[in-house]
């Protein structure tokens, strides 16, 4: 899965039109995502329909242009035989009730299902496609949105600027695509992602008799609670309906979500629910059958968007619609979601996955259209009836999020590969040639204007990083920002150096390129081109990238080379950390250096703590090793783990948990080798502090 495409797709009421955007990262990968934009759809001039299909699995690019393809055809084929079941009207004066509707959407995604299942061009054995899709009827206003699997449709809607305490987004969504002024946009879903995080899907998908678990929990690294199924019974008899568990909390902080499992054997491990295709997971529950919602537009609805699943990832659904209200072109909007995207899996995944949307700017509601049609669905209905059913669909609440977790961490395998890096890359410096031995947070304070400030904040508000930062440190990350004039063909980012900055595009057009593992770029181009940022102060695009170098001090995942002249502001890690370091996470570390270093000063532990990195390993993973150089101090945040220490005729193992301290001979007594080994027994994170670090804020270790 190296392909990302994005769809980028503009619609009005009177001249819709799109347009399409491709990266290849890998020619030799096929792109598992495919995508429907149909104009006078149904033989209706006003009506349109959106569709965006995530393959998986070996044939999944086969899967999703199947469904590309015939389901589109299908459904116009369905519509326009209904509505000529009533010979007294021409076709197009016609319209479908919403049942009518809904029914020939499902039985299409039936028949688009079974015929997957007979074509002799591809294998659905273990293959298949989710699918989630919009029909626009738009003399009606009118949407309906068909959903199975784990894409996802949201719609931004206009509120306010004084409810909701939201008068400081307004400012930033008042000069977005949809010219809101006085207001701001808030998502709401228009789909529900069908996995086994929801408690319904769990309870239908084990009356089949199969299991959910996590990969961990199918190798054995994590336990296996063999009353939950009857548990999700009992909450859902009980009223506990679609809400979510710990369960995704948990299991999916590293990448690892709950999964589909026959009870025979280990396959097929969907990670949704429903899907076309999937046809050995179909006898398991994994059905094609589509969950719906319809509704009418109204003046307030200004943006909607359909997307693969590889978007919403890393990104919540308010922060889509945030990153498209920014723009008056709904193709920018794309660029810069997608850059985000794209950004925050090169950040946390070894792997990048496609990413498909289409993003439907709404222009000029008129909602007295509805009450000027006729509605039908054998026959024709009288006004009153007309009125009611209106009125119904207007009291249809919009979906209430039933969502996976958003990911904000790395994942396991992505842990380990960064401290191989870290290892091999240990001579490397970033191209930006900045002494850490040296480094001087007040030696970057720049003041910057208000517009300058007004730019910063549009770019990092989607940023993970940056959610929970307070006020006054906002205020000091503006301050220590630092100004970069750059030149064509300059390079900003070497693949494989160790990064020390954040940056944000200014001005200017900046390509990434990634070399494959175990290549050498033997035309110094820096591998093959993926993406490219496109920075502009007047179209008020500013995407970033690098945001991984402010809490890991890892190898580059990337190279970004400069296309034209532009400007950059770049954000350094120390700086960073410094301004954040009294953040919660920190604060229990804190109190864990507190005890370690007895007689430092309140000011020098938070010093000290402003250097701590984050690590994950695994269960078996050997953290330090018994008569190993090293250089390191080790804080369990997270998890346990065993210590082994061998004396000349004796052994002895202690067991670690949560806030135990590992390898502080190496710092507090000045050793060189390990005292003992240390295994993590299941999942593990640690604070790591280098003795480096340690002189830089208090000279020599040794003054306890």
């Amino acid at each position: 899965m190296q392909y990302i495409i994005l769809c980028l797709t503009i619609i009005s009421c009177k001249s819709p039109h799109h347009s399409i955007l491709k990266y290849n990262q890998d020619a030799h990968k096929p792109n598992q995502d495919s995508y429907s934009v149909q104009h006078n759809f149904a033989n209706n001039h006003q009506d349109a329909f959106f569709g965006v299909y995530d393959g998986h699995g070996r044939d999944g690019d086969k899967c999703a242009q199947f469904v590309r393809d015939h389901l589109p055809s299908l459904l116009a084929k369905s519509m326009d035989k209904a509505r000529n079941n009533n010979t007294d009207q021409s076709s197009s004066s016609k319209e479908l009730s919403k049942e009518t509707t809904q029914e020939i959407i499902s039985k299409s995604h039936a028949e688009c299902n079974k015929r997957m299942h007979v074509n002799q061009a591809l294998d659905d054995s273990l293959s298949g496609t989710t699918s989630i899709s919009l029909y626009l009827h738009g003399k009606r206003n009118r949407i309906t949105i068909a959903n199975v699997g784990d894409s996802r449709a949201v719609i931004g809607r206009a509120t306010p600027s004084d409810n909701n305490n939201s008068s400081s987004n307004a400012s930033e969504s008042s000069s977005g695509g949809n010219k809101n002024k006085g207001s701001t946009l808030k998502a709401y879903a228009l789909s529900r992602d069908q996995t086994p995080y929801r408690r319904d899907e769990r309870v239908r998908i084990r009356k089949t008799g199969a299991r959910i678990l996590s990969l961990d929990q199918i190798e054995g690294l994590e336990p296996i609670d063999e009353e939950e199924g009857e548990k999700d019974e009992k909450l859902l008899l009980n009223g506990g309906g679609e809400s979510e568990i710990v369960l995704g909390e948990e299991i999916d902080e590293g990448g690892d979500p709950p999964r589909v499992w026959s009870p025979h054997g280990d396959y097929p491990g969907t990670a949704f629910t429903r899907s076309i295709g999937d046809a050995i997971a179909e006898e398991l529950g994994v059905i094609a059958q589509p969950e719906m919602l319809t509704r009418d537009l109204t003046p307030e609805d200004k943006i909607i968007v359909l997307a693969s699943d590889g978007v919403f990832e890393f990104l919540t659904n308010q922060s889509v619609v945030d990153i498209c209200a920014k723009f008056t072109d709904p193709l920018e909007a794309c660029r810069a979601v997608v850059a985000e995207s794209y950004e925050l899996w090169l950040q946390y995944e070894l792997r990048t996955d496609d990413i498909t949307m289409i993003c439907i700017f709404v222009d000029g509601v008129d909602t007295t259209q509805a009450l000027k049609s006729s509605i039908i669905t054998t026959e024709i209905v009288g006004p009153s009836e007309l009125e009611e059913e209106i009125k119904e669909e207007k009291e249809d609440d919009l979906v209430v999020c039933a969502s996976r977790p958003v990911r904000s961490g790395i994942s396991l395998e992505k842990s380990r590969e960064l401290q191989k890096q870290k290892k091999l890359a240990k001579s490397l410096q970033d191209v930006s040639n900045e002494s850490e031995e040296d480094f001087d947070i007040e030696s970057l304070y720049n003041e910057k204007t208000d517009e300058e400030k007004a730019r910063l904040a549009k770019a990092i508000r989607a940023s993970v990083v940056f959610q929970n930062i307070t006020d006054s440190q906002r205020e000091l990350i503006y301050k220590v920002m630092e100004p970069m004039a750059v030149k064509k063909g300059q390079w900003i980012i070497k693949q494989g150096t160790v990064g020390d900055r954040f940056y944000i595009v200014d001005d200017g057009s900046f390509e990434v390129r990634i070399l494959p593992e175990n290549q050498k770029d033997e035309d110094g181009k820096g591998g093959n081109r993926v993406h490219v940022y496109e920075g502009s102060r007047e179209n008020n695009s500013h995407p970033s990238f690098g945001e991984l170098a402010l809490m890991y001090s890892a190898p580059r995942a990337a190279s970004i080379i400069a296309q034209t002249d532009g400007h950059l502001w770049a954000l350094h890690r120390y700086a960073f950390k410094k301004i954040t370091g009294e953040q919660s996470s920190r604060k229990d570390a804190e109190k864990v250096l507190r005890k370690i270093f007895k007689d430092l000063t309140n000011d020098e532990v938070k010093d000290l703590s402003s250097f701590l990195c984050e690590a994950k390993f695994g269960k078996g993973d050997v953290i330090c090793r018994e008569g190993e150089v090293g250089d390191t101090l080790f804080i369990i945040q997270e998890g346990s783990g065993n210590c082994e220490s061998t004396q000349i005729d004796t052994s002895t193992t202690t067991n670690l948990t949560e806030g135990d301290v590992f390898g502080d001979e190496i710092i507090k007594e000045g050793k060189k080798k390990y005292a003992s080994t240390v295994t993590s027994t299941g999942k593990c994170t640690c604070f790591m502090l280098q003795k480096s670090d340690v002189k830089r804020v208090i000279g020599s270790p040794k003054r306890n």
